[in-house]
C-alpha cells in the first residue's frame, strides 16, 4: 500500500519511530498519509508493549504542509466535500496527538510548516535543530492556520501568535525554542546518538524521555535581527483590535524608527488575503479561551466554509497564484479588508446548516487533556 511506504514503521524494543517519506513533495501530508499515522497512533496507544512514538521526515522536510492542491482540485469540480473527509481526520489525528496518553518525540530537522506543525507542536516533546524553518504561511494562501494553530498560537508570548499566524514570518530553530513551539535544540549532528538512546527508554513516564532529550539539549542564541527580540513592538501592534489598526499601528512605528523588519511585517500582511486576515485574527483570540478540542471543531467549520467558496474563493485563486501558476500575484476577492465586514466574518464561525448530512467534527472523549505544554524559554 502507498500509505505504508509513505509512512516508514521501525519497531525498537518499546519504541516505534514513523518517518514521513515523501521527500520529493517535502513530507506533504496526503489523505493516505494522514489516515496511517492516525491508525498507528491509535494502535500503539491501547498496545501495553509501546512506550514512545518518535516521528521524523526523510529528507530536508519534516513535513512541509498538508497535500493542498488535490483538495483545491476537488473544490474546482465541485467536490468540496472530498475535502471536507481530508480536513476532518487530519483534525482528528491532531486531536489523539494532543491528547496522547504516551510521549511522542517530533524530530523537526528542516522544514516544518501548516500540517506539519500540526503533527508535532501537539505531542509533548519538539526538537529543533540548526536546520530548522517554522512557518504557517496560509494567510497568503486564502487559508488561515488550522490544525489547531489556534491552540498553540494564543498560547505563544504576548502577542507573538498572532503575528507569526498573520505574517506566515519563518522561525528558525532557536526562535521556536524561545517562544515554546520547540521545547528542546539539539544538533543535528547528535540526532543519531539522540534516537539510539531514545529507544533504551522502557518506559512510558515523560520524566525518563526529558532526562534523556536534557542531555542533548543546546541553549542557541538569537540571531541579532530574530522577530523575538521586537516583542515589544509586536505586543504593541498585534494586541489591537483589528487587523487594519494592527497594520495602521505598524505603519505609525515605521515612521518613528525606520526598520525594514517592520517594513517586511507590513508588507507581508497587506499581500495576504484580506478574508483570510480577518478569519485567522478572530480565530487565534478566541483559540485563547479555548480547549485544543474546540479549537479543531471551530476550525473545522471554518474550513468548510472556505473550501465551499459561498463567501470568497481565495484558496482556490491562492493555491493557483502560490502553488500552481507560481506568478505570486493573487487576486483577492474582497480585494480590500475593509470590504470584508464583519457580519462576512461571522458566518465562518457558523455551522454549514444549509448543506445536506454536513455534521460538525465529532472528537471522541479523551482521558489524557492534559494543560498545554507551550511554554516561552526565555
Amino acid at each position: 500500500m502507498a500509505s505504508q511506504s509513505q509512512v516508514l514503521v521501525e519497531e525498537k524494543s518499546s519504541v516505534r519511530i514513523l518517518t514521513l517519506n515523501r521527500p520529493k513533495q517535502l513530507n506533504a501530508l496526503c489523505f493516505n498519509m494522514i489516515s496511517r499515522l492516525l491508525q498507528l497512533f491509535l494502535a500503539y496507544e491501547e498496545d501495553p508493549s509501546v512506550k514512545l512514538v518518535i516521528l521524523k521526515g526523510q529528507g530536508r522536510a519534516f513535513c512541509a504542509g498538508g497535500d493542498v492542491p488535490p483538495v483545491v482540485n476537488n473544490i474546482v469540480q465541485g467536490k468540496w466535500r472530498l475535502g471536507a473527509d481530508f480536513f476532518r481526520d487530519q483534525y482528528t489525528l491532531n486531536y489523539v496527538m494532543a491528547t496522547y496518553s504516551k510521549p511522542q518525540v517530533s524530530i523537526l530537522n528542516g522544514i516544518v510548516m501548516g500540517a506539519g506543525a500540526g503533527v508535532s507542536i501537539h505531542g509533548r516533546f519538539r526538537i529543533a535543530t540548526e536546520n530548522t524553518v517554522f512557518a504557517m504561511p496560509e494567510t497568503a494562501l486564502g487559508l488561515f492556520p488550522d490544525v489547531g494553530a489556534s491552540y498553540f498560537l494564543s498560547r505563544l508570548p504576548g502577542f507573538f501568535g498572532e503575528y507569526v499566524g498573520l505574517t506566515g514570518a519563518r522561525l528558525d530553530g532557536a526562535e521556536m525554542l524561545a517562544c515554546g513551539l520547540a521545547t528542546h535544540f539539539v544538533l543535528s549532528s547528535s540526532l543519531d546518538a539522540l534516537e539510539a538512546d531514545l529507544c533504551k527508554v522502557g518506559s512510558s513516564d515523560p520524566s525518563f524521555v526529558s532526562t534523556i532529550l536534557d542531555a542533548y539539549t543546546h541553549h542557541p542564541y538569537l540571531k541579532q535581527k530574530s522577530a523575538y527580540y521586537r516583542l515589544d513592538v509586536i505586543d504593541r501592534c498585534f494586541s489591537r483590535r483589528t487587523v487594519e489598526e494592527i497594520i495602521s499601528a505598524l505603519e505609525r512605528e515605521a515612521t518613528q524608527e525606520p526598520d525594514d523588519w517592520i517594513l517586511t511585517t507590513i508588507r507581508a500582511l497587506k499581500k495576504s488575503s484580506p478574508s483570510s486576515l480577518k478569519i485567522s485574527l478572530r480565530s487565534i483570540r478566541e483559540g485563547r479561551l479555548q480547549g485544543v478540542g474546540q479549537c479543531l471543531i471551530r476550525e473545522y467549520r471554518m474550513v468548510c466554509h472556505v473550501m465551499k467558496g459561498d463567501l470568497s474563493k481565495d484558496l482556490v485563486e491562492g493555491c493557483r497564484a502560490i502553488l500552481i501558476d507560481k506568478d505570486r500575484n493573487p487576486k483577492w476577492k474582497p480585494k480590500r479588508l475593509e470590504d470584508m465586514k464583519d457580519n462576512m466574518v461571522d458566518q465562518y464561525f457558523e455551522r454549514v446548516e444549509e448543506e445536506e448530512r454536513w455534521e460538525d467534527l465529532k472528537l471522541s472523549p479523551r482521558n489524557n487533556l492534559r494543560a498545554s505544554k507551550i511554554a516561552a524559554k526565555l
